[in-house]
């Protein structure tokens, strides 16, 4: 590590400055803040002499350079960047990037998948790789949204070795593409004139989780040469890893209070029945036994040539692979309906009534806490996947400096994500006339105690329910061009302008069996395998054998009971693409008014956007394939003014009008559209959806009272004008930007086409609309200071942490348009917070960090007559240490979810009824870095 020495002392501002702010990110008091747009800054701003410390190969130094880079920013922007060669601070750039004000984490596997910034969730917030848009998705289980087929962005896929800098831009500014409510990450990989000359460096480490009780290998390497008299650079590195992970816990898949019990003890006619069938019960309570193994192989190669100090060119490629699999055991009691009579009056059949309630509890939201039953039906089932996403992007840019004044720079580039999940199979088993109890109450809410009777441990008596093959898959991919021009106009003013072309295009699939039953499956013991999950104070589970049950009946042959076809599950297959041309026009300017400098932009940008979307849609009862287009054009203003009225103190003031597009499961065209009578509908998805649009303020103080030292506030306000929700509404069928032969087909399957049937006369659409939007506002607080004023050996600790508050309220509507409910905006949580505590010296660097969010709606309008559903707060806490051995040797030691912090979902505000809550166990990490 390299310090520059610096010669201040303490005043007693600055140490009030660092109990207020401890105090502030810790304690999460109010404050405000707000920070701006995104843009390179000014070649005059990066030839200013600033005294900065710089500090190389550490924790800290990565700290005072990112620091530094969002000071001379014209927006709002946070980044991060690696502590050393091929060594980023977190294991996965989504837990690096929760470091960040305003960035909320969802998880799956115990680690990171997709973020939210400022309460906005994922599909509105767009991601670039190397400058250009891109997109990575993946699977995930059914409690986490299983495969992502909308715009979000899954951060898992890629090693966090292979990246040197990440930057959330929360502002917008008229030179970075449209696209984002939330924020726009970059992220960048490494380049060959990164380093000096030949650098080579490698990383090894083993994880150890206590859960799974795996060890598993991690390593990268890097190498980087500058050769032709510094004009040529290569650079290439390479990472891999694998994680075996258990996931385990319990859960309800929601809580319901239909499908009646016939009998309490014995008595069907019993007045507690009535009490008990009006409370709220666990559908299927169960345990659950999920086991992860995720093999992870990433590589970037970057060209560097520098043929002049005026010209530059850039070849950026980078490739990641993803192979998965995932194991998913469960183990339950049948609560919901096939298990119960609907109502008294029904007559019970073999599995339909005729469970018998033995004991119950009921707390005072109604809840059957506790129940034991006899004559019980338990269904054992198991899933298993295979997974894959490859991700491959190249990049080729360059810039040239064409006189004194004017500059171009250009970038061409693809990135195209595939994900592939062939295999999903999931065989489940039943077994009726047995005995079952769950209990929930008081402290087993958490750690419910299910008590099976002992047949349910019995391979014999099986029957198969169920045999579900259910392969799918979906494929994005990105064709980027753009032009910029930059004219400095005199020493205050800059001229910029320029264009891009945008072509996105998506496709998902699946397919599945004509019908999901037991397609001839005889559940006979040597069919049924032993499982010892370790959950619960019984015996080892009993689940079906998927090998032996391939070997018997060779479901996989895609035959007979067993084949597969998209033609089974139309609504899931289905395409998109989206055409931009974009150009803008900025002027970028710096002054002085008295004392004050002023700087910032001001601009605006245009888009067209040509879309077409294509999915089944049933015409009159008949089944076709449709394509329906749409188009749109959009004016983005933006501003971005910052004001420094002291030394080391920046006001920053934003304005701008943004756009997110429509979610891409609600363009599709999977329309029913029919005619009976004189009733014409259409209902479905909607093409013709317009962008989500906001208008966005943000207003911020940072005050940098010492060498790598941040006091700011900021406050934030979006005036969001919808957001997508199911609404009727009449129009002509021209409008819904449906093929006009779909009116037709649909017209003579009824009365026939003609005056009163046709294009042009009013339809009944049930599709998702734009509906009523609101007011995003907030505020952060953010901290930052190396303990330098305190004595020796003290000195060498420092802090960093940060606060956010998010308030979004929506009105939630029936089809009709009533108002349901006013309640958060889903995903949002109200706070989210971090901080990190961190000592470093010449030899030896440690650090621990906190980061957490409060609950959060997931379901605004609850499913089961329960009045919404979400998850619970979490907490996470990692430590990491580590030891410079020589010049080229160094040790370290991290440790992940050092608290066990547990996936905790609910259904019912007032009840916290469990849905879901699983743990994934702590993670460390051994490692060993060798660099020169």
């Amino acid at each position: 590590m390299a310090y520059r020495n610096t010669q201040f002392r303490p005043t007693k501002l600055v140490r009030a400055l660092t109990l207020a702010g401890l105090a502030t990110v810790l304690g999460a008091a109010p404050a405000l803040q707000a920070q701006q747009a995104e843009e390179q800054p000014t070649a005059q701003v990066q030839e200013q002499d600033i005294e900065v410390i710089t500090v190389t190969g550490s924790f800290r130094g990565s700290l005072a350079s990112a620091l530094n880079q969002k000071r001379f920013e014209t927006g709002s922007t946070d980044t991060i960047k690696a502590e050393d060669i091929a060594d980023f601070p977190d294991l996965n750039l989504a837990e690096s990037l929760q470091r960040i004000p305003g960035v909320a984490i969802s998880r799956v596997a115990g680690e990171g998948r997709q973020i939210s910034v400022r309460g906005l969730g994922p599909d509105f917030t767009r991601v670039r790789i190397n400058g250009m848009e891109a997109q990575s998705t993946s699977g995930g289980t059914d409690a986490i949204g299983g495969a992502n087929r909308g715009r979000g962005f899954d951060f898992n896929t890629f090693s966090s070795d292979l990246f040197s800098e990440l930057t959330v831009r929360k502002t917008a500014s008229a030179n970075v593409e449209e696209g984002s409510l939330g924020a726009t990450v970059d992220l960048r990989t490494a380049r060959p004139f990164d380093y000096d000359g030949l650098t080579f460096a490698a990383n090894v480490q083993g994880g150890y989780n206590d859960l799974s009780e795996e060890v598993d290998p991690k390593g990268s390497f890097l190498v980087s040469n500058i050769f032709a008299d510094g004009k040529f650079g290569v650079l290439f590195s390479a990472a891999y890893s694998e994680r075996n992970i258990k996931d385990e816990g319990a859960s309800t898949v929601r809580w319901n209070n239909v499908n009646d019990f016939g009998r309490y003890r014995g008595d069907s006619q019993a007045p507690e029945l009535q009490q008990i069938n009006d409370a709220f019960r666990p559908r299927l309570p169960r345990y659950d036994s999920y086991e992860h193994n995720v093999k992870r192989t990433g590589m970037a190669a970057a060209f560097e040539f520098r043929p002049s100090q005026e010209t530059r060119f850039n070849l950026d490629i980078l490739y990641s692979k993803d192979d998965s699999t995932r194991q998913e055991a469960f183990m339950q009691g049948i609560l919901n309906a096939g298990a119960n009579r609907p109502t008294l009056a029904t007559a019970p059949g073999s599995t339909t009534g005729g469970m018998n309630v033995l004991d119950y509890e009921i707390d005072d939201t109604n809840t059957v806490t506790y129940a034991s039953f006899e004559n019980a039906l338990v269904r054992n089932e198991l899933r298993y996947d295979e997974l894959s996403t490859d991700f491959l992007q190249f990049t080729l840019s360059g810039q040239h400096q064409l006189t004194d004044n004017l500059k171009i720079d250009a970038m061409v580039g693809r990135a195209k994500s595939e994900f592939d999940n062939p295999i999903q199979t999931t065989v489940v088993m039943d077994k009726s006339g047995l005995d079952f109890s769950y209990d929930y109450r008081g402290g087993k809410r958490d750690n419910p105690e299910l008590l099976f009777g002992a047949g349910a441990y019995d391979a014999n008596g099986w029957t198969t329910s169920s045999v579900r093959l259910r392969p799918l898959g979906a494929e994005n991919t990105f064709d980027n061009a753009g032009l910029n021009l930059e004219y400095v106009l005199n020493d205050n003013l800059t001229l910029r302008g320029g264009f891009h072309y945008k072509k996105f295009e998506f496709e998902t699939r699946e397919a599945r069996r004509l019908g999901e039953n037991a397609g001839g499956v005889v559940m006979t013991p040597d069919l049924i395998m032993n499982y010892d999950a370790g959950l619960g104070s019984q015996n080892t589970w009993v689940l079906p054998d998927l090998a032996a049950i391939n070997a018997a009946y060779n479901i996989y042959s895609n035959t007979g009971e067993f084949a597969v076809s998209v033609d089974n599950r139309r609504v899931d297959n289905y395409s998109a693409e989206e055409k931009t041309l974009g150009t803008y026009l900025q002027l970028a300017f710096e002054t002085e008014v008295g004392d004050t400098t002023i700087r910032g932009d001001v601009g605006g940008r245009y888009i067209k956007t040509d879309q077409s979307s294509t999915a089944w849609a049933t015409l009159g009862g008949t089944n076709e394939l449709i394509t329906a287009e749409h188009s749109y054009n959009e004016f983005l203003p933006s501003l971005n003014l910052v004001f420094e009225p002291l030394d080391d103190v920046i006001i920053r003031f934003g304005y701008a009008e943004v756009m997110a597009r429509a979610g891409l499961g609600s363009i599709r065209p999977n329309v029913s559209v029919s005619v009976s009578g004189g009733s014409r509908s259409v209902s479905g998805g909607n093409p013709t959806l317009e962008p989500t649009k906001a208008k966005t303020y943000d207003l911020g103080l940072e005050l940098y009272f010492d060498n790598e030292s941040l006091l700011g506030v900021a406050v934030f306000r979006k005036d969001i004008d919808s957001y997508v929700q199911g609404l009727r509404e009449t129009k002509p069928f021209t409008e819904t930007g449906l093929p006009i032969q779909a009116a037709i087909d649909a017209c003579n399957a009824g009365p026939g086409y003609g005056p009163d049937c046709n294009e042009n006369v009013e339809w009944q659409t049930n599709t998702p609309l734009n509906g009523p939007g609101g007011n995003l506002y907030g505020f952060e607080v953010q901290y930052q200071m190396p303990f330098s004023f305190l004595p020796e050996f003290w000195d060498r600790f420092g802090f960093v942490g940060n606060y956010t508050y998010v308030k979004a309220q929506m009105d939630y509507i029936n089809a009709d348009g009533q108002l349901l409910a006013t309640r958060d905006l889903q995903g949002l949580s109200e706070s989210t917070r971090s901080a990190t505590l961190y000592y470093e010296d010449d030899k030896f660097s440690a650090r621990v960090s906190l980061t957490d969010r409060s609950k959060y709606l997931t379901t605004a309008i609850g499913r089961d007559n329960n009045d919404m559903e979400g998850t619970n707060a979490t907490r996470n806490i990692d430590a990491a240490m580590s030891y410079q051995l020589t010049d080229n040797w160094r040790i370290s030691f991290e440790a992940l979810n050092l608290t066990d912090e547990v996936d905790d979902q609910w259904v019912d505000s007032s009840g916290n009824r469990l849905t879901y809550y699983h743990s994934t166990g702590r993670q460390y990490y051994l490692g060993a870095q060798y660099k020169f």
